[in-house]
């Protein structure tokens, strides 16, 4: 049975390497406005934020549903 999923698989890094890789810190930033992607931002702090902060990581998630979605219609 195939799982539908977008998230099943997908680790929080891999999400936020592929963000960070279509849109750059900068403009993650202006999108989710928190400091983790705005002061002094790298993938270890932003996850160490994110694994902590559930609502953070459920507008990670959306935004990466969003832009695979976007990209795939």
């Amino acid at each position: 049975m195939k799982n539908n999923d977008p998230l099943h698989g997908k680790t929080l890094q891999v999400i936020l390497e592929f963000l960070v890789d279509f849109y750059g810190f900068e403009k993650l930033g202006e999108k989710i406005k928190i400091n983790c992607f705005t002061e002094n931002p790298s993938i270890k702090s932003s996850l160490t934020f994110l694994r902590k902060t559930d609502w953070a990581r459920k507008k990670v998630e959306e935004l990466y549903l969003q832009t695979v979605l976007n990209q795939y219609s």
